[in-house]
């Protein structure tokens, strides 16, 4: 096993389901709540990032003196909402879990969302992709810390030098980066370079699962 490919790790918003304009809708609602007013550039700012530090940046920007536990409410209940309705897949996402998993490799989804909010996600998309779900809730400190990953490695029971993980962030990609894993960056709201250990593709249309076993 050790000179094979261990585990696919997958990021969840941006990556398999398009939730970043739902994200941007949403977080303008609650901005223009605490009185000030929301664009692109500060939705950019948060690609990727934890919920505490976007509750900090909305507080910050805004000069409001709402309680942060408040405005994650705000933020959740918005996200919860719409994401009842279901959520669309991205291109390739949803044949390539099911290539991956068919094929008995151990998977997991690594996200900086709360458990709730993957919940949702899980719900339209299918939890049994995944033998691992690793959220904001399971660890003390979320991308682009490597803590995310490095708790799915161990829970997987998988070598990093031997796991490869696809992303859409540049906090996703540092935080898999820094576990030691075999990166694929699909890039969604920002752009990604190509580097040692990380392969940049379009679209998940452009990656299956002998191009994935290439890379260990």
């Amino acid at each position: 096993m050790s000179e094979q490919l261990h585990a696919v790790l997958f990021d969840m918003d941006g990556l398999l389901v398009d939730t970043e304009k739902v994200w941007g809708l949403v977080e303008a609602e609650v901005v223009e709540r605490l009185g000030g007013e929301w664009g692109p550039e500060h939705q950019e700012r948060l690609v990727g990032g934890s919920w505490d530090t976007t509750v900090a940046y909305m507080l910050g920007l805004t000069g409001s003196d709402v309680a942060p536990e408040v405005v994650g409410e705000w933020l959740l209940d918005g996200m919860l909402t719409r994401l009842a309705s279901g959520v669309e897949p991205l291109p390739g996402a949803i044949e390539l879990l099911t290539e991956v998993k068919a094929a008995g490799v151990r998977t997991a989804l690594v996200t900086a969302s709360l458990r709730r909010m993957a919940d949702a996600v899980l719900a339209s998309i299918g939890r049994h992709h995944f033998d691992v779900v690793v959220t904001a809730d399971d660890v003390s400190r979320t991308k682009p810390d490597p803590e995310p990953y490095e708790l799915a490695l161990r829970l997987l029971g998988a070598d990093p030098r031997h796991t490869v993980v696809c992303e859409d962030s540049p906090n996703g990609v540092a935080a898999a980066t820094a576990a030691g894993c075999h990166v694929i960056a699909v890039p969604n709201l920002l752009p990604i370079t190509a580097a040692p250990r990380r392969t940049v593709v379009e679209s998940l249309l452009d990656v299956d699962l002998p191009f994935i076993r290439t890379l260990i």
